[in-house]
């Protein structure tokens, strides 16, 4: 079974024991974090979209919140001695994906 959730302005497709990496979320490492905003649900056979979803959640726990890799910015304009460069690290969270289900199931 996989679902696609939407997070950080971002979507992403998730299965029962995935790591994704996706925008800082707030939390301690081992806490458990639900994911309400679920686009699309499927088995392989059947999928459910919108309406049809009804209270389906994803859960999963924070493995861990870290700086990405370095990018750096460079900025050129030419024959003019113009250059600035700069570097940036975006703080990204593991997440494990630990269940996808209703909130009713989730509950049981």
């Amino acid at each position: 079974m996989f679902a696609v959730i939407k997070t950080g302005g971002k979507q992403y497709r998730v299965a029962k024991d995935d790591v994704i990496v996706v925008e800082k979320l707030e939390g301690k490492a081992g806490g458990k974090i639900t994911f309400s905003d679920v686009l699309m649900t499927g088995d392989g056979k059947s999928l459910k979209l919108g309406k049809d979803l009804g209270g389906v959640t994803v859960t999963g726990t924070l493995v861990e919140t870290k700086k990405g890799d370095k990018i750096t910015v460079f900025k050129k304009r030419r024959r003019n001695t113009y250059r600035r460069r700069a570097g940036h690290r975006q703080a990204e969270s593991h997440v494990q994906i630990t269940a996808i289900g209703s909130a009713k199931q989730d509950k049981e």
